[in-house]
């Protein structure tokens, strides 16, 4: 019998047995589907992280769907979200997985500035801001760290023995560790969790040395990158840090 975890307008995830069914609607993108197990594998294949293994791709009732390894345990969000006490441990667990991921290369993925020069040039932005985002993406340094372009706590699942794997390889890149931190970070405050987003990136400049400035300087790129696919109550919020182009 199958047991659905979480049921979206996109996609429905439900568990079989020892396997993770990853079933996507039929509106859904045939190559976002296989892209983002194709990210999975390549990942799964090329690092020493906890990653659920890809079985296989396939159609159910119609619909695409990717059969994953199932990881019993709960989300770090989960986690977070009963043992507030705990708060401080799990940011701090939760940066030091982030470090981790971003020392691994995956070299066949697809270069971060190549794909937000992609997502900036078909954003509803004005011409000059659209050119202005483009020169600053163009001023990160060209690095190869495997980021993972979604990377918050609701995307990690802790199991009983306490190892930590990473799901959801969607929006995988290698490229600069300021664009993944800058996605983490907005993350947050998408969700209101202003001190929780401020205490993140205080601890992710700590334990990798980059300057907060060089963060920030990140956030108008990918929140320009995000207003494409979102929702109508993010689209007013992420287009303010899109203006907040010069920082301190």
């Amino acid at each position: 019998m199958a047991e659905i975890i979480q049921k979206t307008d996109k996609k429905t995830i439900y568990r079989e047995g020892k396997t993770l069914v990853k079933l996507f609607n039929e509106s859904y993108p045939k190559s976002d589907v296989l892209n983002e197990a194709l990210n999975t594998a390549r990942v799964e294949e090329g690092t020493s992280l906890n990653v659920p293994a890809v079985h296989e791709v396939t159609k159910v009732n119609g619909e695409w769907a990717i059969i994953l390894d199932y990881v019993e345990g709960k989300t770090m969000q989960q986690l977070m979200d009963e043992n507030p006490d705990k708060m401080q441990q799990y940011l701090e667990e939760f940066v030091d997985l982030q470090v981790e991921v971003l020392s691994q290369k995956v070299p066949l993925l697809t270069k971060l500035k190549d794909k937000m020069h992609r997502k900036i040039s078909s954003t509803k932005f004005d011409k000059t801001t659209r050119y202005d985002l483009h020169i600053l993406l163009d001023s990160l340094p060209a690095h190869d760290k495997l980021c993972h372009g979604d990377f918050n706590p609701g995307n990690i699942i802790v199991s009983p023995d306490g190892r930590k794997f990473i799901i959801d390889w969607a929006h995988a890149t290698q490229g600069n560790a300021r664009c993944d931190a800058a996605r983490t970070y907005l993350l947050f405050k998408l969700e209101g969790k202003d001190a929780v987003a401020e205490e993140y990136l205080k601890l992710f400049c700590e334990k990798t040395g980059i300057a907060k400035q060089l963060v920030q300087k990140a956030l108008p790129i990918v929140a320009a990158s995000q207003t494409t696919k979102a929702v109508p109550e993010e689209q007013a919020f992420l287009e303010k840090w899109v203006n907040v182009v010069d920082y301190e």
